[in-house]
């Protein structure tokens, strides 16, 4: 169980709403799609009401400080079937990096596995008490487009599990290369924040707004157990076409 876990639900009620396509740049294919994640007729590309309106904030933000710039959404709302089927693909890629059958490990070697996948990915959990962040409709994965249209460069790409992608992990780097990096991070992190999400603490392209998350990290901001979970589980009668 992670920290975060353990802060109470209070769920507002609002709806799954679609993300616009001619405001914000989608990625396509969709990723989890592309590898067979099962969506049903469930978009991906879908926040919760309060949520997508502040990422609208964050996207005005945005260009006020870079004329043309756009947020490009890499993913956001995830039923708890993906969850479950993007962590056991990425624990068998995380096994096979290492030279290892994903369905031959020893204890050791399994545990070994989970815990670096666990840095990155929520374990799913059927308990509506503890939902995985994707899963209520206040997470998303996000980078930064020019007004070219090109993907900003933020130094590693979104779902590697490494240390690079912490979000500070260039911070000290003499390279100016990788200053810029950080630079480009800190940009992302600032407009998003600016709109009230909080970044996740080992992901540079993942924010929620809401969730327990969100909540966890206020808290530990502000010293005040005032801040609860806005948004559990996404359900079905919550989705809006």
């Amino acid at each position: 169980m992670k920290p975060y876990q353990a802060i109470p639900i209070c769920d507002r009620g609002e709806p799954l709403v679609p993300i616009p396509r001619d405001r914000f740049a989608l990625v396509q294919p969709h990723p989890y799609q592309a590898l067979g994640a099962p969506y049903g007729n469930q978009s991906p590309y879908s926040l919760r009401a309060g949520v997508l309106a502040a990422l609208a904030e964050a996207q005005d933000q945005l260009q006020q400080q870079r004329p043309g710039w756009r947020i490009q959404i890499f993913d956001a709302f995830r039923p708890l079937a993906v969850q479950r089927f993007m962590v056991e693909h990425t624990f068998a890629e995380q096994a096979q990096a290492r030279g290892w059958l994903a369905e031959a490990l020893t204890p050791a070697q399994r545990s070994e596995v989970m815990a670096e996948v666990a840095q990155f990915w929520a374990i799913p959990s059927d308990d509506p008490a503890t939902p995985p962040p994707h899963s209520t409709g206040a997470a998303l994965d996000i980078t930064l487009l020019t007004a070219t249209g090109d993907v900003v460069n933020m130094g590693s790409p979104i779902d590697e599990v490494s240390m690079r992608s912490h979000p500070s992990h260039f911070a000290a780097s003499p390279t100016p290369a990788e200053q810029t990096f950080h630079a480009h991070r800190t940009l992302l992190n600032q407009v998003m924040v600016s709109a009230g999400f909080r970044r996740h603490p080992n992901e540079w392209w993942h924010f929620s707004l809401g969730d327990q998350l969100w909540a966890w990290l206020r808290r530990q901001e502000t010293g005040s157990d005032k801040f609860l979970a806005h948004y559990g589980r996404a359900s079905v009668d919550l989705w809006v076409q």
